[in-house]
């Protein structure tokens, strides 16, 4: 372990357990019983412990004790808090133009996806990898000897826009399972795109026709398996073509192919980690049913019905979902046997098998047939009239391309209308290239020789401009010809003004070859209040003139957006602040200091002993009046246009709370088939599918958004309100008592308004004057309100208790004892090529040489449908405090997801030391935040492996060459050949010895061993 960031945490984690101190001597006790290691501290580049120490003084304090011996403490975080949060109001971006309001440039993404990293605590955006699924690398010569003509090589020319911004925030690396890969699905929508380009295209346009149809984005790693996808495709390089040029053919019909050789590509044959039986799952979930089925079985109307729903969601729609959705979408049951055939729905969507073991855990696709004779000549209208706004005389201007990024920056210009906001993209290849253009114009026509001017301009036409105000030559359109002066749209600012004819000369045909910078786009969310004047004034006032964040939600020629503000301590989304705008604020009912408030319900209470209220108002009234309207509607339609096909952060709609339809806001998306919600009226947070969501009807729309959130937001008075400060006993006798109250009466003694949260008495009776009787002195003088010193088990010592098992050799076995469950059946072991076969990887953890984690890359998608499974289940559960035992198998969150973790060590404070069983990462987690795992989330393989470089002698790795080796292969997708595997009792233990070639590049392969040597070796002769 010899990543530094972690050294401390854990250091900090052990000196916290101990108030008053833990001895320099017993130290390397008290970590290995933690971690099951000692302090790395000669591996992280120090000769002794002590020296170590004394560079961490934000973690450790070293007085001398009482005997004279060196005792360490553990020092408060305020003061490193204080200097990261001065780092991030420090980062800005340089831009030009005119608006003097610059505000930051990057921000972690405000969505986490569904596979997180499990060290790094924070959301990372989507990242698109690229390498080929190759044949057994030959360790002489070059990797692409195995390659017919490196074609899958030249391919990488076009992944190279993929990951464009990969260098941008490099302390956030984006993780490649966010958009995992299932080839099965892409195999199936290429045989669609080449079934209507029979005749070929060039693998470059590829991406942008798969975007088209499938409104998504193609895998970048899919584009390098096209070459040994015989049975679905062909490619060729044309040798009178750029040799960066390929084409696609549709696969040459052949009599003689096997239906394992239709179904995977066969590099992967010799791996048996790649096999996957979707077909098998298939006719044997078909043979279990007793009714006969085909496809003319299937009603025409209920297929027609099926894919419409299946279109609302581009991203897919799990299987078990549909019964459900169809019911509540056309008012009908769904034929129960769809689920046991669901072949018989090929001819309307893909079908995928993460989960070979439950067929009715499919994912359906949907299949786009369009008429491609429409799409074409829609094409063609749209490019001539962009050819004829853009043109003069003979030149013309390419179109502004949106970043590849997810989540570009941007300068927000103006907004007349949020359906059309004005903005432009900062970066490289946008304001930069700009700021070189304007230098280059300046520069060119700052001679007298090159200004000639435009005498009769017309309507239209492109020009140069000298500004006004400033000694500036910007490029120009005419808008409007008049006597003597003309008024023009500055094509790269996105303002227009009226000014003199002598200001404008001919635009010199050099200055075509950049895109007009200024670009529109459409905020998501308000489509309905577009021109609304409070909307506009909000948005001016928090967005014009600031460089934002822009989260792409669809990518066409007015892209779709959310904006984010992240110059403060909170990310601020802009178009949620801007639906607020639209509040009628005689409907709220905020709290008043030293007021009495009766029949209130209390409507939900938080582990850290936060409450949501509601209390008799005007605004409640109308809100049930409003939602009463808006069930009888939801009842009386039979339409799949409510259907929420695209969520995201900051979105109002509809979930069903207690059987009705509630306002829930999407607080977070786990992937595209899952989200965080809360029920604003209520104040209760919950994780659903996207299915389970609906939008607003129009009837209702603007009534609905304009009643504030119902639901107060309260603490108890005179208790701490944090998060530990709450027992589990504590929390779960103020839900029983207050929940189960019919009425209850408050008193608020304070309002935090930036907060917005009160202060208050609560009581389960009218006698609000006496506070004696208040809920908060009844807790304060229970026992349930003192933590429990002795409930936790200390990571000192054995770790037996009546749970455990009490012979060591149980523990030895394929199965787990947890708390709730006699035993749990671990996953099978994660099947491996055979020796000297490749296998493409991620590595996750990277520490040294001798010490990295590796996870299997083509079943990634398996891992994320598993984890999104977990969210729905865990997310539903009661809060129940687990009885936490070292070695233990078991379910924890970290952040807002849930990982399958092994429980390393146990804190008296609480804190537990978890090791991510797919990700390979350390973690520190509260015991409350970990649950059994059950054994459906058993069925997939761990997917962590634990590895060492093979090719170098083992040694005692210094911190220069770890660093080196972290930079080439950490957070990346590389090609692994496999030398050699020691076997474990535990799939944890287990290791292997593996080589590691980098093949991004399309010169040569990288071995990662040789650049280790060489580095090893450059040290040694310096020394």
């Amino acid at each position: 372990m010899a990543d530094e960031e972690l050294v401390k945490k854990m250091v900090r984690a052990v000196l916290q357990s101990s108030k008053s101190g833990v001895s320099l001597s017993h130290l390397q006790v008290e970590y290995k019983d933690l971690t099951g290691e000692l302090i790395p501290y000669k591996q992280l580049g120090y000769a002794t412990l002590d020296a170590l120490l004394h560079s961490m003084p934000s973690v450790v304090k070293l007085d001398k004790g009482q005997s004279g011996e060196v005792v360490c403490h553990a020092t408060t975080g305020n003061e490193m808090t204080h200097i990261t949060k001065l780092a991030a109001r420090q980062r800005t971006a340089k831009r030009t133009g005119r608006p003097q309001v610059v505000n930051c440039q990057m921000r972690v993404k405000p969505a986490a996806p569904l596979a997180l990293n499990g060290e790094t605590l924070i959301s990372f955006v989507k990242y698109d990898c690229a390498w080929g699924y190759g044949d057994p690398l030959p360790r002489t010569g070059s990797l692409r000897d195995s390659q017919s003509d490196g074609k899958a090589f030249m391919l990488l020319i076009f992944l190279a826009p993929s990951i464009l911004n990969e260098n941008t925030t490099p302390s956030k690396p984006r993780l490649p399972h966010s958009a995992p890969y299932s080839p099965k699905l892409v195999q199936s929508r290429l045989k669609e795109v080449l079934n209507k380009h029979s005749n070929g295209l060039w693998v470059s346009k590829l991406p942008q026709l798969y975007r088209d149809l499938y409104k998504q984005d193609l895998p970048s790693e899919a584009l390098k398996d096209l070459e040994h996808w015989t049975h679905i495709c062909t490619v060729e390089k044309p040798c009178s073509t750029k040799p960066q040029e390929l084409l696609l053919y549709p696969a040459k019909e052949t009599s003689q192919i096997t239906p394992h050789s239709a179904a995977t590509p066969p590099t992967h044959d010799k791996s048996p980690f790649h096999h996957k039986k979707p077909q098998t799952q298939r006719s044997s979930a078909t043979s279990k049913s007793s009714t006969p089925a085909s496809p003319r079985d299937l009603p025409p109307e209920v297929k027609q019905k099926l894919g419409e729903l299946l279109l609302k969601y581009s991203s897919g729609l799990w299987a078990h979902a549909l019964p459900k959705l169809y019911q509540d979408t056309y008012k009908c049951k769904l034929p129960e046997f769809v689920l046991d055939h669901l072949n018989l729905l090929s001819d309307i969507c893909t079908i995928d098998y993460p989960m070979p073991d439950n067929p009715k855990r499919a994912i359906l696709y949907a299949k786009v047939l369009e008429d491609e004779n429409r799409n074409q000549s829609g094409l063609a209208g749209s490019e001539t009239k962009e050819a004829v706004e853009r043109s003069l005389s003979s030149q013309t201007v390419p179109p502004l391309l949106i970043p590849r990024e997810e989540y570009p920056s941007v300068l927000v210009v103006e907004a007349g209308d949020t359906n059309s906001v004005i903005l432009r993209y900062i970066g490289d290849g946008y304001s930069k290239a700009q700021e070189k253009l304007e230098d280059e114009m300046r520069e060119f026509y700052g001679q007298d020789s090159n200004k000639v001017a435009l005498t009769s301009p017309l309507t239209g036409q492109l020009t140069a401009v000298c500004a006004e105000e400033e000694e500036e030559i910007l490029r120009a359109q005419v808008c409007e010809v008049m006597a003597d002066k003309v008024k023009v749209h500055y094509v790269d600012h996105g303002f227009s003004e009226v000014i003199s004819k002598s200001k404008l000369f001919e635009l010199h045909e050099k200055f075509y070859r950049l895109p007009f910078q200024a670009t529109k786009c459409k905020l998501a969310g308000l489509e309905s209040f577009s021109q609304e004047q409070a909307v506009l004034k909000r948005f001016e006032s928090m967005a014009t003139g600031k460089i934002l964040l822009a989260e792409i939600l669809v990518r066409q020629e007015v892209p779709l957006v959310v904006l984010y503000d992240t110059s403060q301590d909170d990310d601020i989304n802009i178009n949620a602040a801007c639906m607020k705008a639209l509040h009628d604020k005689s409907l709220e009912s905020p709290l008043k200091v030293n007021s009495a408030y009766m029949n209130v319900n209390v409507t939900s209470v938080c582990s850290d002993g936060t409450i949501y209220c509601q209390v008799p108002s005007r605004g409640l009234t109308k809100l049930n009046e409003i939602l009463e309207k808006t069930e009888n509607y939801l009842h009386s339609q039979v339409t799949s246009e409510l259907l929420v096909s695209r969520p995201f952060c900051g979105k109002i709609c509809l979930a069903q709370y207690k059987g009705k339809w509630s306002r829930v806001e999407i607080t977070n998306l786990h992937g595209s088939r899952v989200v965080d919600i809360m029920f604003v009226d209520v104040g209760v947070q919950a994780s659903v599918e996207v299915t389970e969501l609906r939008e607003i009807p129009p009837p209702t729309l603007r009534d609905l958004i304009s009643t504030p959130a119902q639901a107060l937001k309260c603490c108890l008075a005179d208790l701490p309100v944090s998060v530990g400060s709450w027992t589990p006993d504590a929390v779960q006798w103020l839900r029983d008592t207050a929940l189960h109250c019919s009425d209850c009466s408050l008193k608020a003694t304070k309002v935090d308004e930036p907060k917005r949260l009160a202060h208050v008495y609560l009581f389960t009776s009218k006698n609000f004057h006496d506070k004696s009787c208040s809920l908060n002195q009844q807790l304060a003088d229970s026992n349930l309100w003192s933590h429990q010193k002795d409930v936790f088990l200390s990571s000192r010592g054995p770790s037996k208790s009546l749970n455990a098992p009490t012979n060591p050799a149980t523990i030895q076995t394929s199965s787990l004892r947890t708390d709730g469950q006699d035993k749990l059946a671990l996953p099978p072991l994660l099947e491996l090529p055979e020796i000297g076969q490749n296998l493409d990887v991620f590595v996750s953890v990277a520490c040294h040489p001798g010490h990295f984690v590796l996870q299997p890359w083509h079943d990634m998608y398996k891992l994320v449908d598993l984890m999104g499974e977990m969210i729905l289940h865990y997310n539903k559960m009661e809060e129940k405090p687990l009885k936490v035992e070292k070695s233990q198998v078991c379910a924890a969150k970290l952040e807002n997801n849930w990982y399958r973790v092994l429980v390393k060590g146990v804190l008296t404070n609480g804190l537990v030391s978890v090791f991510q069983l797919d990700y390979g990462k350390h973690e520190l987690v509260s015991c409350t935040q970990l649950r059994p795992l059950t054994q459906e989330f058993c069925q997939l393989p761990f997917q962590a492996i634990t590895a060492q470089l093979a090719g170098l002698k083992p040694r005692q790795w210094s911190e220069e060459a770890s660093i080196v080796f972290r930079n080439h292969v950490e957070k990346k997708p590389l090609v692994g050949q496999l030398e050699s595997v020691q076997e474990a009792s535990q799939p944890w233990d287990r290791k292997v010895v593996i080589y590691l070639v980098d093949t991004s590049q399309e010169e040569r392969d990288i071995w990662l061993h040789d650049i280790m040597a060489e580095f090893t070796d450059e040290m040694s002769n310096a020394a």
